[in-house]
């Protein structure tokens, strides 16, 4: 008899066991179909972004070719090409790479947000303080005072990339709106600053040498000056003109 119930009773248990898998049998398929479908999508992840990747770098080699061979219309097409469609990293170099075409053609505004663009889809530090500082230097002479330290004075905190270069631009950014002082001390900390390259130094120390001697207090009256001049006539108005001259002095 005692075999009996134990038989039933494992029965019975067994009949549990059954019911308790049917009911956990649809969460486990379902955790299994998760699984599955977040390992595809990571997989189409990857695959869609080594073609972007790819696509990218493809065509902002393309632009650079084509500046290099004196195109600009096709260079400025590939850049805006990847600016517009590209991963972030070749998005930011194709917006600098926009900016450097604004600047050559005269356009500093437009410039200046095509590197303020970069700066912010840029991927990390070095190719966003790339751009923000490209875009202080495109406006170093024009901006105020007040712009540029906006601009600078964070990309001169320790551990930033390019310090050196942002103290040395605040520095000059001092001198040329009046603020001797603080130039002065700024060219101080360059001189010194580890790391800096001799000509930078040499800069530092030719900057303090004109303030300590005084000669640095006419030098944003004669830049402010020499930007107010006509530009230049170009070579071909020059070769214009000379059979003009010419003809008048034979006359």
């Amino acid at each position: 008899m005692t075999d009996v119930f134990e038989e039933v009773e494992e029965q019975l248990r067994t009949d549990r066991y059954k019911t308790l898998a049917l009911r956990a049998l649809p969460w486990v398929l379902g955790g299994l179909a998760l699984i599955l479908a977040l390992g595809l999508g990571l997989w189409g992840w990857n695959a869609w972004q080594s073609r972007a990747m790819g696509d990218a770098s493809q065509a902002y080699a393309e632009g650079v070719e084509a500046f290099g061979a004196g195109d600009m219309n096709k260079a400025e097409q590939r850049f805006a090409e990847v600016a517009e469609n590209g991963p972030d990293g070749y998005a930011a170099l194709a917006l600098m790479q926009q900016a450097g075409l604004k600047v050559n053609d005269g356009d500093v505004d437009a410039a200046v947000k095509l590197f303020d663009e970069a700066a912010a889809k840029a991927p990390d530090p070095i190719l966003g303080d790339a751009a923000r500082l490209k875009s202080a230097f495109a406006v170093l002479d024009t901006a105020p005072l007040s712009e540029l330290k906006t601009r600078l004075e964070p990309l001169t905190e320790d551990g930033r990339p390019y310090r050196a270069l942002a103290l040395e631009a605040l520095a000059f950014a001092k001198l040329m709106g009046g603020e001797m002082d603080e130039a002065r001390a700024d060219f101080g900390v360059l001189a010194l600053m580890p790391g800096v390259s001799e000509m930078a130094r040499q800069r530092a120390q030719a900057a303090r040498a004109m303030i300590d001697s005084g000669t640095a207090k006419a030098l944003p009256d004669a830049v402010k000056a020499s930007l107010a001049l006509p530009p230049p006539a170009s070579d071909d108005a020059a070769s214009a003109e000379a059979p003009l001259q010419q003809g008048s002095t034979a006359q």
